[in-house]
């Protein structure tokens, strides 16, 4: 009987020893090696080896279990990257750091439930921008809504009163207790993407202190922007004409409100919320919000 026993006990005792020998993993990854300008989308090549499984940490709160994953990074900064690499109760764990430099131009994002608008805010209209870039660092933007949209035409939001009103209240009148000082560059046109300021009717053209469009726009023909020249008295580039013929646009409001800023990324999104239903004063049936971020 113990001749037959010992046999099996040497067996369990190989098995044992056996299933304590499982293979490392080997975590491994390659950054970017291009320099790196937020926003940055960044994706990451994974050459771990023995690896069952992935646990990713971007540095700035965001993680993912993809193999292969690419993340946003929406500002500037050093990041530590971390990867942890699993294989059945074995972890082991790598990390590098990296580095997001800030934009050379001034940008914001525009995030709604139809996607994310990139824009640029120009620095030929420093008092707009500055303006801008204030209220949304301080959240005034946040959880307001696009409470008038006309397709073919544009998009407006940033009445304060908007945040929280309920359906069939009319907005567009809120703002800052004051004006911004007109702006207009002869470069700048109301081409599909620009972002200008709304404002009352006044002499001097002056802008609300935070209500904004964003041109839709429809097709222009050379015949409008010749018919603008004449009432307007001034010339478009032949690049302008070009851009306008190319991209649409609302030439008739040149001069007349001050363009801004232009989306650079994320015009569909714009198509896409001017397509939504209204009720009356051009208010979407359905809350569009919208929530600011500068980009640094």
């Amino acid at each position: 009987m113990k001749q037959a026993f010992f046999p099996i006990l040497l067996l369990g005792g190989m098995a044992l020893a056996m299933s304590s020998c499982a293979v490392k993993p080997q975590p491994s990854f390659t950054l970017p090696a291009r320099k790196l300008v937020a926003p940055a989308k960044v994706t990451f090549a994974n050459n771990s080896r023995n690896a069952e499984s992935y646990e990713w940490n971007f540095g700035d709160g965001a993680t993912s279990r993809d193999a292969n994953p690419t993340h946003d990074y929406k500002h500037s900064g050093n990041y530590t990257v971390v990867l942890k690499a699993r294989n059945k109760n074995k972890i082991i764990t790598t990390k590098q750091m990296i580095q997001v430099t800030a934009p050379d131009r001034c940008l914001i994002e525009i995030e709604t439930e139809y996607g994310t608008m990139l824009a640029e805010l120009f620095a030929a209209t420093p008092k707009h921008r500055d303006n801008f870039v204030k209220l949304a660092e301080e959240g005034y933007y946040n959880d307001l809504l696009f409470h008038r949209v006309i397709g073919g035409f544009m998009i407006q939001g940033g009445d304060p009163q908007s945040r929280n009103a309920p359906a069939g209240q009319m907005l567009g009148m809120g703002g800052p207790s004051y004006q911004i000082p007109a702006e207009f560059v002869d470069s700048l046109a109301h081409v599909k993407g620009a972002i200008a300021a709304a404002r009352t009717s006044n002499p001097e053209k002056k802008s609300s202190g935070s209500q904004f469009y964003i041109v839709q726009g429809s097709p222009v023909t050379e015949a409008t922007l010749n018919q603008v020249e004449a009432m307007r008295r001034f010339h478009y580039t032949p690049e302008q004409r070009q851009e306008y013929l190319k991209m649409g646009g609302t030439p008739h409001l040149d001069r007349e409100y001050t363009v801004f800023g232009r989306v650079v990324e994320g015009l569909d999104v714009i198509d896409k919320i001017a397509a939504v239903e209204t009720a009356s004063g051009d208010r979407p049936k359905a809350d569009v919000k919208m929530k600011i971020r500068v980009i640094k």
